[in-house]
């Protein structure tokens, strides 16, 4: 919780016969307020939220200590400081991140970016190809808004070590994917320098190592 000065009170959970008058009685027993006012729809239904001012910052403070968790009519009310929009965003911002990070720290070394497709290879053919490597959870070719192979794609192995021995043997085969006269097929573990804007479509989530091995198909 916030351990800024505060006078509005977010409160959510609310069950649908709560009405103003019923949210002044509850948090006025923490000092006076200004204002209580339970969010309804057009047609008047309630949205099971609202919010509640109070004229002393530590009589906001003390109700939300208080109420924050505690049920009434079997419902466990959610109160908190009233965050305005740009706070909101900076916490949402906060937590996506900090979830990325996690993902990043489960996921670490088990992806594989691909390059230089041919455009004839799906994701069926991708995921064939490295499947007697290891266990796959996700593989994507990149395709534009058109439905165009962009000539890329990710494959996602189950551990690091699946990964490591697919980019290890896949430099030693010929790829019967790609075109005789083609470009080399070099795979790259993803998040690489360079790679940190790349979008990967799957079960899992993108990584940002600090470094990038480089290997490539041998035609």
């Amino acid at each position: 919780m916030s351990r800024t000065k505060f006078n509005n009170v977010f409160v959510k959970n609310l069950s649908e016969s709560i009405a103003d008058e019923d949210l002044k009685k509850v948090f006025g027993e923490f000092g006076p307020i200004t204002s209580a006012v339970v969010m309804r729809d057009t047609d008047g239904k309630s949205r099971c939220f609202g919010f509640v001012n109070f004229d002393n910052v530590d009589d906001a403070t003390n109700a939300v200590e208080a109420l924050n968790g505690k049920k009434f009519d079997d419902k466990e009310w959610y109160v908190r400081k009233a965050q305005k929009k740009s706070e909101r965003e900076q916490e949402l911002k906060g937590k996506f991140e900090q979830s990325m990070k996690e993902d990043a720290d489960k996921y670490q070394g088990a992806n594989l970016y691909v390059k230089n497709l041919d455009d004839t290879v799906d994701d069926e053919k991708l995921k064939e190809l490295f499947a007697e490597y290891g266990k796959i959870t996700s593989c994507k070719v990149m395709r534009d808004p058109c439905g165009i192979s962009k000539g890329s794609g990710f494959v996602a192995f189950s551990s690091p070590d699946e990964a490591s021995r697919a980019a290890q043997f896949s430099q030693m085969r010929p790829m019967a994917m790609t075109p005789p006269a083609g470009p080399r097929m070099p795979i790259y573990p993803l998040g690489a320098a360079g790679m940190g804007q790349q979008i990967f479509y799957g079960q899992a989530p993108p990584m940002i190592p600090p470094q990038v091995k480089t290997l490539r198909f041998l035609n």
